[in-house]
């Protein structure tokens, strides 16, 4: 669970502060024998401040819960 905890909380940071990602992709429109016509697609796809809220505090519990119950034990 404190692995989980980790990697949720990281990725939460991350979130929070990029706030998506970019992309390019290269995409043939013509292909007629030797002739071959190609174009760049730059997307962006944006990542919700609120997913990277809930992520961060889903980490957080994670690793502060997960320690409470390994001590208990």
């Amino acid at each position: 669970m404190r692995t989980i905890g980790i990697v949720l909380a990281i990725a939460g940071a991350l979130a929070l502060i990029y706030g998506g990602f970019d992309y390019t992709r290269d995409k043939n429109v013509l292909d007629l024998g030797p002739l071959e016509i190609t174009t760049t697609e730059h997307k962006t796809f944006p990542i919700p401040a609120v997913v990277g809220v809930v992520a961060l505090i889903a980490g957080v519990v994670l690793l502060v819960g997960g320690n409470r119950r390994s001590r208990s034990q």
